[in-house]
């Protein structure tokens, strides 16, 4: 055989030895990739997203459209050839597994955890929204997590009220954790509650709770690397009694990254007027109970996805703007946004026609 053709067998038996390889080795990646995007103020799988009863609400037109992230699974493994095309591609991005998943957290974890932030965006968008149209919205401090094998397993429930601890009033969740840590681990915390179940009757039936208890729990030392405090074992987090009935009706979504523009939907449908002038308005970010907007993961995708969609104007948390600036898809305008009250002087600017002072996300951010 000439050597030139045994030389050329050689490199291209190589060269199938390495993509061989490169298909069937796994490597610790996950990736990213742009993902739905449905709008608030519209339909989704027949019935509209937002479902408000009990209060008269108005026509809307237009879009405020919430974004989304897709992600491989915590038990998909890519493989080398996967890894190397997803860092080509220009609309996708491929992290370290440990990033999307860490800790080991499983697929069940994972949208456990996505459904839990979930729900209580949606709590504080509903909360966010009705503060800003001066509606009163009732609220307490309940035990939103029991860890499990924990001190107060058995003892707390989830939804149970935190009135006091150690006869202290308690009016905001970081107060609880503030009290417990005051004790040394191994003392007794007292815990003045309102029992989930006689909350729950109690706002059926429209009246004040007519039961509370008192459960006294040893503390433990917490587990923190390097940190020795008291804990019980709970995580606390806020309940909230709304006037009237707002549903959102949106399945398949996780995270907390939707509250913004479920914020300005319930705003819109509950004030005459439209808030986009009938433009197409996208956006993404967390929001709290005051209304104040966070930042989220994935925006490069989530500007990709709301383009695709014929976004004219993408609603980005401040903290987003350097890292949705450096490739911005043509034809979208960043507009730069810190709270609900910002976001909403942006869509009066937008309907009005005054683009042009609107506060833009820039490389600096």
């Amino acid at each position: 055989m000439p050597r030139r053709t045994a030389t050329m067998l050689a490199s291209t038996l190589m060269l199938i030895a390495l993509l061989c390889a490169g298909v069937l080795i796994p490597v610790p990646y996950s990736e990213m990739s742009p993902g739905p995007t449905v709008n608030t103020l519209g339909d989704h799988d027949g019935e509209p997203v937002l479902q408000i009863s009990g209060r008269k609400t108005y026509p809307t037109d237009g879009h405020l459209n919430m974004t989304t992230v897709r992600v491989t699974s915590a038990d998909y493994r890519m493989n080398l050839v996967e890894a190397v095309y997803g860092w080509l591609a220009h609309d996708n991005k491929v992290v370290p597994h440990d990033t999307l998943y860490p800790d080991g957290k499983t697929e069940e974890e994972s949208t456990q955890e996505n459904a839990e932030e979930f729900s209580q965006s949606q709590e504080s968008a509903k909360v966010a929204a009705l503060k800003e149209l001066g509606v009163k919205v009732q609220s307490w401090v309940i035990v939103s997590t029991v860890v499990k094998d924990s001190p107060a397993e058995g003892r707390l429930h989830a939804g149970d009220v935190i009135k006091a601890v150690d006869g202290t009033t308690v009016k905001e969740p970081a107060d609880v954790a503030e009290l417990v840590t005051k004790h040394k681990p191994g003392e007794d915390v007292v815990f003045t509650i309102v029992p989930a179940k006689e909350q729950a009757a109690a706002e059926k039936e429209k009246r004040e709770p007519l039961k509370t208890e008192k459960i006294t729990i040893p503390t433990t030392t917490s587990d923190d690397a390097g940190e020795k405090r008291a804990i019980v074992g709970i995580s606390a987090g806020t309940d909230h009694t709304f006037p009237f009935t707002i549903d959102i009706k949106l399945a398949d979504v996780g995270g907390p990254s939707a509250g913004l523009m479920f914020a300005l939907g319930i705003y819109d449908k509950l004030t005459p007027g439209s808030l986009t002038g009938g433009s197409f308005v996208a956006g993404t970010g967390t929001i709290d109970d005051d209304g104040r907007v966070g930042p989220i993961g994935g925006v490069e995708m989530k500007t990709v996805g709301a383009r695709g969609k014929g976004a004219q104007y993408f609603l980005t948390p401040a903290d987003n703007c350097t890292a949705a600036a450096k490739d911005t898809p043509k034809g979208l305008t960043l507009v730069k946004v810190n709270t609900i009250d910002d976001a909403l002087g942006a869509l009066k600017d937008i309907r009005d026609g005054d683009t042009a002072d609107l506060p833009k996300c820039t490389a600096k951010g």
